[in-house]
């Protein structure tokens, strides 16, 4: 397959940073040291705009520095400093033996590098997943055939997982979106047949670090969701008898509209406003909300294969990033990913040209793709 790789120069603005701390989340008086004769504030300037990808190498060249490396500090100027790195997250299960995590560094050169990620210590069938800022929200998934409450949080700068809050209900197969900050989930529950019952969706707040109802009537409630979107600040949710679409700043429930319900059922990303999706024929389409019709996106570079199963894909730096399966030799199956920037053209139609493109996993061929994210921090 084809690949190449671009690169732009970046100019970033000097913001002097707060106190520099040694760990937490909390200030401390104790500077770190981190070169002779440089101010604190100087140095943490100078490391932060280095790329993660050589963090492993930086953590041996003192205490000081192993110390920053895993400090909240150096993520919160990195951000200030526009130095934040994005990273592909894939959830892999494989039969008989658990789920799998890897991350991938789109920002490397080629080819990129597929690293472990470690292992969540449950997770559930059918979980949900949400990302907001460097934390992943594993929300939920069917435990022995009991749906759970259970959210599993992992947090990308520090590569561990810790346990969430708990919802409501517990949840299996359910539908999660993030707006303004906030998790909403609905659906993956028994539907309740009661007017101003207040279990079917719920809302998570990370600051008040806790879940609260989100009233919906009861013709929208339906039990499994099969696929979900952020569009327009509007929350959209698919499910086996058609979608719904829920405004948080409204408060105001609709039904998804006939056009979108036909072209779209399952995994999809968002990207400038438009919903790309792979159709029966196993083509990239897109969904302009604002014109209400579904377009073929034509990619430059035809060594893209046909999406008829086992392909995902997300928004990654603005980009359509797509993971997929193929079979492989023997018992095995090959995962690819590729990168594609994606625009409008002159009578706005979509356009698309693959930035990399690579085989990066050979997994047993009974495995899956589960689900694919991207995080920035």
């Amino acid at each position: 397959m084809n690949s190449s790789s671009s690169s732009s120069a970046s100019s970033h603005s000097e913001i002097s940073p707060p106190p520099i701390v040694a760990t937490g989340e909390s200030e401390s008086p104790h500077p770190f040291l981190l070169l002779p004769n440089l101010p604190d504030d100087v140095a943490l300037q100078c490391i932060a705009r280095v790329p993660h990808f050589y963090y492993s190498d930086l953590s041996l060249v003192s205490k000081s520095w192993n110390s920053l490396l895993r400090s909240p500090i150096l993520f919160s100027t990195r951000n200030r400093l526009n130095c934040t790195q994005h990273f592909l997250f894939i959830n892999i299960r494989i039969p008989g033996s658990s789920f799998k995590w890897f991350a991938v560094d789109h920002t490397q050169s080629n080819p990129r590098n597929l690293s472990p990620v470690p292992p969540i210590p449950s997770q559930a069938i059918g979980s949900a997943v949400a990302v907001i800022g460097p934390r992943i929200y594993v929300i939920g998934g069917s435990i022995n055939d009991v749906p759970s409450s259970t959210v599993w949080i992992f947090d990308s700068r520090f590569s561990r997982w810790e346990v969430g809050p708990k919802m409501r209900v517990g949840r299996e197969f359910a539908a999660a979106g993030v707006l303004s900050g906030k998790i909403y989930v609905m659906g993956g529950c028994l539907v309740d047949t009661f007017a101003r019952s207040t279990n079917w969706a719920e809302v998570f707040d990370p600051v008040l670090g806790s879940w609260a109802p989100v009233p919906s009537p009861v013709e929208v409630r339906e039990k499994w969701m099969h696929g979900s979107a952020v569009l327009d600040d509007k929350f959209y949710a698919m499910a086996d008898r058609g979608g719904v679409v829920y405004d948080p700043g409204e408060a105001s429930w609709g039904y998804v509209s006939t056009e979108l319900d036909l072209g779209w059922r399952g995994r999809a990303a968002v990207v400038d406003g438009i919903l790309y999706c792979y159709d029966y024929l196993g083509k990239i389409r897109g969904y302009d909300v604002k014109e209400g019709i579904w377009k073929e996106l034509k990619v430059v570079q035809k060594d893209l294969p046909k999406f008829l199963c086992g392909a995902t894909m997300t928004n990654i730096g603005g980009r359509l990033s797509v993971v997929w399966e193929e079979k492989g030799t023997g018992n095995q199956k090959e995962m690819f990913c590729a990168e594609i920037e994606v625009h409008k053209d002159s009578n706005g139609g979509l356009c698309g040209s693959i930035v990399w493109s690579q085989l990066i996993l050979v997994i047993p061929s009974s495995s899956s793709i589960i689900h694919c994210l991207a995080v920035g921090f």
